[in-house]
């Protein structure tokens, strides 16, 4: 009887650790499991975005508000053009709006950070933000610093 009770114990031990971590997974994916809100679509064109993926977080001071739908390359400009997908809660953004690629951490991934303008007119869903700035790369900026000592 005693060896049966241990059994269930342990089993019990394990199917507990299994769906913490099934539940530590979908927390760290970003799967959203709750009903979408609506939102509205923004593009933005960077020359770097090196490190951002689909379903990247967009935030708002440090809130997320959104995420990245899509990344391609416009071979025309030779830049990368960013789809955001923002919460409608928020509101319409204003024209000045800046859009910013940073890093969460020291090796953490790579998100859109939103700096709200002030400008009195508003984006439209579709609309292009016009003040980027690319990601920052860490290894371009020691090859600049090692071409730079040769010189």
């Amino acid at each position: 009887m005693r060896m049966r009770t241990i059994e269930i114990s342990v089993g019990s031990f394990v199917l507990a650790g299994i769906i913490a971590m099934v539940f530590l997974a979908v927390r760290v994916s970003g799967i959203n499991t709750t009903a979408d809100d609506e939102t509205y679509l923004l593009q933005a064109r960077f020359d770097d975005v090196s490190g951002l993926r689909e379903r990247a977080k967009v935030t708002i001071a440090g809130v997320t508000v959104g995420r990245v739908t899509g990344i391609s390359v416009d071979a025309e400009y030779g830049e990368a053009v960013v789809g955001l997908a923002v919460q409608s809660s928020i509101g319409l953004l204003a024209l000045d709006t800046g859009a910013q690629i940073v890093t969460e951490g020291v090796m953490g991934g790579r998100y859109v950070a939103l700096t709200p303008g002030a400008d009195e007119e508003l984006l439209a869903s579709g609309d292009f933000l016009t003040e980027t700035q690319g990601a920052l790369v860490l290894e371009k900026l020691i090859g600049d610093f090692v071409t730079s000592l040769g010189n």
